[in-house]
């Protein structure tokens, strides 16, 4: 009898741990993911200006520009470009 008090005091122990371990786990990655979407939006921005600006003919699109830029100067051997 003592034992199974004793197993499941355990058991609501190792479940209350992995709750936490997990709400932590989720808010730290989410936390860290949300970073990494502004920092690589914000990036992705300011290199569409960019190509916009300086680096487009006329009637053609950034995305066009980008393709273009891309064919003409290849990535280094082992290196992909960004999209």
């Amino acid at each position: 009898m003592a034992k199974s008090k004793l197993v499941r005091a355990n058991q609501k122990i190792a479940r209350s741990v992995v709750s936490g371990y997990k709400a932590i786990e989720s808010g730290v990655v989410g936390g860290y993911q949300k970073i990494q979407n502004g920092v690589v939006g914000g990036f992705t921005k300011m290199t569409d200006a960019f190509v916009d600006e300086f680096l487009t003919r006329d009637g053609e699109t950034v995305e066009d520009a980008k393709q273009r830029l891309a064919a003409e100067h290849p990535a280094p051997h082992g290196h992909t470009p960004h999209k």
